[in-house]
């Protein structure tokens, strides 16, 4: 990890505070009338992603950290460890339960995204993409005259996530997902 000084603050910069990594979303230098210069900062948590401010004093040294993400294939689940495998190098990766991001989303050969603390050699979390395709495994059936405006009902994927869709969704489709949101967007193509 280097140190870092405040006059090198760019977003978009990964540093470390109190233990946890945060980005820097916003940061402004501050010249006042009377008193030293300091920095004014928005800073979000990689991990955590709490949403704090944080003042530094012109000059004051902090650690940066270099993190990196990368496509990894989700092979399979053993217990609480989910396996990951590198695209390229084949290599395989555990990574416990609490560190899989929206794990309700992800099913077998979906490609995910490890996110790195590159310098520690550490992996922070695995998330899935912002959109996935997913079968229906169970639902309602759907009835003659449902349509698009009519309303929603609960359905279960194939990750094992429990999603709304519109009325004339039935099992065994396939449909398109906002992991974000968790919202259903269209049928799959």
């Amino acid at each position: 990890m280097a140190k870092i000084s405040t006059s090198d603050f760019r977003n978009g910069l990964n540093i470390v505070l109190d233990g946890e990594i945060y980005t820097i979303v916003e940061f402004q230098h501050v010249k006042p009338g009377k008193g030293p210069a300091f920095v004014r900062t928005k800073l979000k948590g990689v991990v955590n992603e709490k949403n704090i401010e944080k003042t530094f004093r012109s000059g004051e040294n902090v650690e940066s950290v270099r993190i990196e993400s990368h496509p990894y294939q989700f092979l399979y689940q053993d217990g609480n460890m989910y396996f990951f495998m590198h695209q390229e190098t084949y290599e395989q990766v555990p990574l416990e339960e609490d560190r899989v991001e929206k794990e309700k989303y992800i099913s077998d050969g979906m490609v995910c995204t490890l996110v790195i603390d590159v310098e520690n050699d550490k992996i922070l979390y695995a998330e899935p993409p912002d959109q996935i395709e997913a079968e229906v495994i169970d639902t309602d059936p759907g009835l003659k005259g449902d349509t698009a405006q009519g309303g929603s009902k609960p359905a279960t994927i194939s990750g094992g996530a429990v999603i709304q869709v519109p009325l004339f969704i039935d099992q065994g489709e396939k449909i398109k997902v906002d992991t974000r949101t968790g919202e259903y967007l269209e049928r799959a193509k």
